[in-house]
């Protein structure tokens, strides 16, 4: 039978892992399928070490979890493209009508701009704020400061995704054929792109070192061919925000997140992101998880089949001038297993239970007394399904 001291240590050893080491997924996948419960492994051994008072102290949901600073029931979701934001918006639309709020979004544009100059934010801002609530309201846009203009703070939330993963999707979204017929219904007098910029793959741009794979650090081009600044949707809209893998704009989407984020998921981590937002914004996410992994088939939306893989040696390369925006990415990654964690905690201690699957797992109203774990933290035996 385990120990609580062991339970509380194997579920400290849970904090500082990735999200790759606890599900099994391969640095850089973007898969959407729920992965195996891996056991721990030895070389996690010295965070048990932890004072384990003072780490529970600072694991309380409530201090990690931002929803409650909102004025309104008005969540502003301003979506990093290729993080699997489509999906998720997808969820939230058929969960507003589930959970009865409304849902908006706003409408495609021949060119997004995702930073506003002052008077365009108080514009996005106030529109927002006079919205019925409970509602949803969705757009590529850099975070927004609501009570800068004195207007009620929303519930801010988002996704993030591995960063050379999601340039090398965003590199083949836009040349899918797919997207070039919805941009063209859109906007008819689009011109169609160079045949041999379509055809250009990957590997070649970076290995050629043209200019739209260079990724220079401290660069500020901007546009529709440049989404590489994951941090600029966290950061904001000052200048600040715009060098390319700056510390300047990392320290400011960290702050960001950690401030004004009611929860950021992580595309590579879906399962657990879905059991975050269902136990911190129960409001609109409570059946989440249902919905996604319903009859719905939503875990093959926006998949695109033209994209070939990419080796190792070229994403080492890229990754060589992502390291803030890497280093970002890892540190959203942390606080929604920090969020995750701080949840088991509430239920082991009020109801002396743990999720499903063990405490690597998340399985939303499947619970199992701790009486059953073994001193591993893995189940002693399996539960019945219910």
């Amino acid at each position: 039978m385990v120990n609580e001291n062991v339970l509380v240590n194997h579920m400290i050893e849970l904090a500082f892992l990735t999200g790759n080491e606890v599900h099994g997924v391969n640095q850089g996948s973007a898969t959407l399928e729920p992965t195996p419960y891996n056991v721990y492994s030895d070389t996690h051994v010295q965070y048990t070490h932890i004072n384990n008072v003072l780490f529970i102290q600072k694991l309380e949901a409530y201090s990690l979890n931002n929803t409650g600073h909102a004025k309104k029931e008005l969540i502003f979701f301003n979506r990093v493209p290729k993080v699997g934001s489509q999906t998720f918006m997808e969820i939230l639309r058929l969960l507003s009508l589930r959970n009865q709020f409304v849902f908006y979004q706003d409408h495609v544009q021949r060119v997004e701009t995702i930073r506003l100059a002052e008077t365009e934010q108080l514009r996005v801002a106030s529109m927002v704020s006079k919205y019925d609530t409970p509602s949803v309201f969705i757009k590529h846009i850099s975070f927004v400061n609501f009570t800068k203009f004195y207007l009620p703070e929303p519930i801010y939330i988002n996704l993030v995704r591995d960063p050379v993963e999601r340039v090398i999707s965003w590199y083949y979204y836009i040349r899918a054929p797919w997207y070039y017929v919805e941009r063209k219904h859109a906007f008819p007098d689009t011109p169609l792109p160079d045949p041999n910029w379509l055809k250009k793959d990957f590997e070649t741009c970076v290995l050629r070192g043209d200019r739209e794979c260079r990724y220079t650090q401290g660069e500020k081009r901007e546009g529709i061919s440049d989404h590489r600044r994951q941090t600029m949707f966290f950061c904001g809209h000052d200048e600040e925000c715009t060098p390319f893998n700056s510390e300047g704009a990392l320290e400011r989407a960290k702050r960001s997140v950690e401030q004004q984020y009611a929860v950021v998921g992580v595309l590579e981590d879906f399962n657990v992101t879905l059991t975050v937002f269902e136990h911190y914004i129960p409001r609109f996410f409570k059946g989440a998880s249902k919905v996604y992994y319903g009859d719905m088939g939503l875990h093959k939306v926006n998949h695109n089949a033209f994209k070939p893989l990419v080796s190792e040696a070229v994403k080492d390369i890229v990754r060589k001038n992502f390291t803030r925006e890497i280093e970002f990415y890892q540190f959203c990654r942390q606080r929604l297993y920090r969020q995750r964690l701080a949840y088991v905690l509430i239920i082991v201690k009020y109801f002396k239970a743990v999720p499903w699957g063990g405490l690597g797992g998340m399985c939303p109203g499947r619970m199992v007394p701790v009486a059953e774990l073994s001193d591993d933290g893995t189940f002693s035996r399996v539960p019945k399904s219910k």
